[in-house]
């Protein structure tokens, strides 16, 4: 992955225009609906104040923590991480460890840890309260339903009445949206994740479109998405494309809230994209002018995903997508044939995810 991104900013330029080891301390407005950007060096060396006429937010999510409220968590006795933390199992060795969570982060670390821990316990929010399940493949590992409490004695009390004394809580429970540098006047907000008023996850209407967001959405394949909506803040921040009206986006923002309160959805999966990925996806494609992701491309991410649950031990040596492969070659051999200079496709319609 890293090869990837630093290929990337080689290939278009995107090294020559980043400040590197540089912290943005405050994003704030000022008179004319501009903004002013301090920052600081690494050194701890203050850069003067700069004025913008827009800003994109795009600190991502996976920094600042969330954590499982529990009652009697703060007199536990015994050992808590984030799974942001984690590096390797060996410090699990021999432990008892108990992961909250059921998601990607859950998934793999208790796999990780199973081979050297004497015993894996993951209690998950999204199972019945009377669950306690042996996991296949391991002896030490089961599954349970969410936590009642915990005790100072170390146990851990489930709801589905099981106790485990435990050495470690590893909190697989995602992350906060943070934005600590950025001053609105309280016109955008974080309330209980839910990032807005946002149109589309992006623009807040009555900021648009000085200030705009990237990444926020979570639960789908996130670099294309990235890529789509970098693409439309910068076909709007030309002038190349227009945005509805304030009160237009406003009134679109209302309705995708009442559209989740009504499906029963909560607040904090607000940007959870998992369900409308692909038609996110095609609808920012269709406002940049952009070709849609090909639907092989599409197919692929779902019987990959569908393949990490059938095959959780082996899903990255064993699939069976073999035409969509097909496919996707077929592909590109239309774009190497009509677009190949130098040795690289110079084609403007290929995604730098097939280059």
């Amino acid at each position: 992955m890293l090869m990837y991104l630093k290929d990337f900013a080689i290939e278009f330029g995107v090294s020559e225009i980043v400040r590197f080891e540089t912290e943005v301390v405050f994003v704030g407005l000022v008179e004319g609906g501009k903004w002013k950007v301090k920052s600081k060096s690494k050194r701890g060396e203050v850069v003067e104040d700069e004025i913008f006429d827009a800003v994109v937010v795009c600190n991502g999510h996976h920094t600042e923590p969330c954590v499982a409220q529990i009652p009697g968590i703060n007199t536990w006795k015994g050992k808590q991480i984030h799974s942001h933390n984690y590096r390797t199992p060996e410090p699990f060795r021999d432990q008892v460890v108990i992961l909250i969570g059921s998601a990607t982060s859950a998934i793999d670390i208790s796999r990780d840890i199973a081979g050297v821990a004497k015993q894996v316990h993951i209690a998950s929010r999204s199972v019945a309260d009377e669950t306690i399940e042996k996991q296949p493949v391991y002896n030490n590992m089961w599954l349970h339903s969410m936590i009642k409490s915990v005790q100072e004695d170390g146990s851990v009390v489930f709801r589905n009445g099981s106790v485990v004394l435990a050495d470690v809580i590893l909190h697989c429970t995602g992350y906060k949206f943070h934005f600590p540098f950025l001053e609105t006047n309280g016109i955008v907000t974080v309330d209980d994740n839910r990032v807005g008023p946002l149109y589309k996850h992006v623009f807040p209407p009555d900021l648009a479109p000085s200030l705009s967001f990237v990444g926020l959405p979570w639960k789908g394949a996130l670099f294309p998405m990235f890529e789509f909506q970098s693409k439309w803040i910068a076909g709007i921040l030309s002038n190349r494309i227009a945005l509805p009206s304030q009160e237009e986006m406003m009134e679109d923002v209302k309705a995708f809230y009442s559209s989740l309160e009504a499906s029963g959805t909560p607040k904090r999966y607000t940007h959870n994209i998992a369900d409308y990925q692909p038609g996110y996806e095609d609808w920012l494609a269709a406002e940049c002018g952009c070709p849609a992701f090909e639907e092989w491309r599409k197919q692929m991410y779902f019987v990959a995903i569908e393949n990490l649950f059938a095959r959780p031990e082996t899903y990255k040596d064993e699939w069976e997508d073999h035409h969509l492969v097909l496919q996707a070659h077929e592909d590109f051999r239309k774009y190497t044939l009509n677009g190949v200079e130098n040795g690289y496709v110079t084609s403007n319609d290929v995604p730098p995810s097939s280059r």
